[in-house]
Order: C-alpha cells, then sequence, then structure tokens
C-alpha cells in the first residue's frame, strides 16, 4: 500500500511518501503497526484518509490502497 504523510509526519519520516508491504489491515492495526515500527511519530489526533476518502477505526485497508495521514491542521 502507499502511505502518504504530510506536515509533521512527513518530516518526522523524512519522506511524504513510501511504499508498505502490508495484507488487509484494520485502520486501529494499521496505525499499532505505525506506532510499532516508527515509535517516535506523532500520531494523536492525526486522521486516516483511504483512496481520498475519510475512514473509521474499523475500516480494512486493502494492500493496493493509498493511505493517507493528515496532522490536524490550524488557522488563524
Amino acid at each position: 500500500m502507499k502511505l502518504l504523510c504530510f506536515a509533521h509526519l512527513s518530516e518526522q519520516l523524512g519522506t511524504s511518501s513510501m511504499e508498505l508491504e502490508l495484507g488487509p489491515i484494520s485502520v486501529a492495526d494499521f496505525m499499532a503497526e505505525l506506532k510499532n515500527r516508527y515509535p517516535a511519530l506523532l500520531l494523536d489526533h492525526v486522521m486516516i484518509a483511504v483512496n481520498e476518502q475519510f475512514v473509521e477505526s474499523s475500516y480494512v485497508i486493502a494492500p493496493n490502497d493509498t493511505v493517507a495521514l493528515l496532522p490536524p491542521v490550524s488557522g488563524g
């Protein structure tokens, strides 16, 4: 699956996109896997979009999906 990261997440990973070799996985398990692989990654309050649609934690991500991690945005 393709992972897209924005703002501080891309800075922490050192890239704005990467390929991950995972089978079908729920969003909750995907987030746990990211925390396991990248312990310093700040994932609090991050919204998840799969194929440009926001999804809930129970949604199952397919291996060929594109997952975007969207951190909170502040405005002013």
